[in-house]
């Protein structure tokens, strides 16, 4: 099913809405998305004045600021995948967007640590709605490498927000303080929910409604646990999303502390994520005639091999920003041929049940990699050698993931039927 046709709406059966052309989709899948990296990216600039304004013990735990949110989305993909499906794609990602609203309003307004990380916790839970429901409402309509190309479009409209928000974030920060960026990310998802009400169609076919019953899901999330080819890219995707994590976590330190230039920070996070933009790029352009797996495996390869560029340059050159810039950024650029692929091969036997089959395999992903990325970020020594360790380990234990759900076959393309990932 490559090009979308129906006009269903199960939230209201009265209006008929057209589906979205493809541009204008890919942006708004985008958009939705981008409201995860602004809350994200935008808050790194700020550690040091919420540390100062909340007494924050030790500057490794302004990372939780980071770490929670990210965690709460894995928790809370599994519960808007089976509502979705039950209730359709557009109820319940207004519900999740809604309470990212909130929370976003209550973080401005936190009076101590302990407080924003609970409302931090809260916004993150909501916002778990938005990754489900995209990979659900993209599965509903396309399948297969058309379904990784547009996949990649779409983080190619979305890593201009990576690119911008941590500039954005210190130009608020610098004109009215830490707490109106939290307003900014609410006056952004107010934005997002009013063009998506207007102009996006219920996605979930009435046939495909699922009732919420314990026995369906646990069928559900058996089916998904034991396919072996999807777990094991599942997995391998929360590794590799780890070390994106990891960077994320440390590299506001690693530009303050190892290299004393916290001022030039948004712009080589620019450099660093304008980087993982191109390579979806041209990830998007190729992987329809190459393939999602045969792309895939071989930037898993120059993730290791970068990996061990960036242990030798850690203890070889540990003061040369350049060096240490330019690996990370062609290393997280990787990431643009490996995520969207190995989510969309991840996701193509559950077509029938996406939203239950998303939900556990976005809480598996993102749970894992906020693990990951968490203890790469407190492993901080005031070095960049612990981020390019765990770069290694993630991109090792990926491979061997790929080997085994692969049976040891690498870069093969499947000529069977339609509906195997190629």
């Amino acid at each position: 099913m490559d090009q979308p046709s129906s006009t269903f709406d199960q939230a209201s059966p009265r209006v008929k809405r057209r589906f979205p052309g493809q541009r204008e989709f890919v942006a708004m899948m985008a958009a939705m998305m981008a409201l995860n990296a602004l809350a994200i990216d935008a808050m790194l600039p700020a550690f040091p004045a919420i540390g100062a304004a909340l007494d924050v013990a030790t500057a490794n735990d302004r990372q939780y600021v980071i770490s929670v949110y990210i965690g709460a989305m894995g928790i809370g993909s599994l519960l808007y995948g089976p509502l979705a499906d039950r209730y359709g794609r557009r109820p319940v990602l207004f519900t999740g967007i809604g309470v990212y609203i909130l929370f976003s309003l209550l973080c401005a307004l936190a009076e101590s640590f302990t407080a924003l990380l609970t409302f931090r916790f809260l916004q993150g839970f909501g916002a778990a709605a938005i990754g489900v429901l995209v990979t659900s409402v993209i599965r509903d309509r396309y399948s297969g490498d058309t379904m990784a190309k547009l996949m990649s479009m779409i983080f190619i409209v979305f890593m201009a927000v990576p690119v911008v928000a941590p500039t954005i974030g210190q130009a608020i920060l610098t004109i009215a303080g830490w707490r109106w960026i939290f307003g900014v990310f609410a006056i952004a998802g107010f934005a997002v929910i009013a063009w998506v009400w207007a102009r996006l169609p219920e996605t979930l076919e009435p046939c495909n409604v699922k009732p919420i019953k314990p026995t369906v899901l646990a069928n559900t999330w058996r089916m998904v646990f034991f396919n072996r080819m999807a777990m094991g890219y599942v997995l391998g995707a929360g590794l590799i999303f780890g070390g994106l994590f990891g960077f994320l976590n440390s590299s506001q330190q690693i530009f303050a502390d190892v290299f004393d230039a916290a001022d030039i920070f948004p712009y080589a996070f620019a450099a660093v994520a304008g980087g993982l933009a191109l390579a979806n790029f041209v990830n998007s352009r190729v992987v329809e005639r190459i393939g999602a797996r045969r792309v895939s495996h071989s930037a898993l390869f120059a993730f290791i091999a970068l990996s061990l560029s960036q242990i030798a340059a850690a203890y070889y050159a540990p003061e040369s920003m350049v060096l240490f810039l330019g690996l990370a950024t062609v290393n997280m650029a990787m990431l643009g041929f490996t995520g969207s692929n190995f989510s969309a091969l991840a996701m193509e036997p559950f077509g029938e049940v996406a939203g239950a089959a998303s939900s556990f395999q976005t809480f598996v992903r993102t749970v894992l990699g906020a693990i990951i990325g968490g203890s790469i970020g407190q492993f901080f020594d005031g070095t960049a050698m612990p981020m390019a360790i765990g770069f290694l380990l993630a991109g090792i234990a990926a491979l061997a993931l790929v080997l085994w759900c692969e049976k040891g076959k690498l870069f093969q393309r499947p000529q069977t039927c339609p509906n195997v990932p190629y």
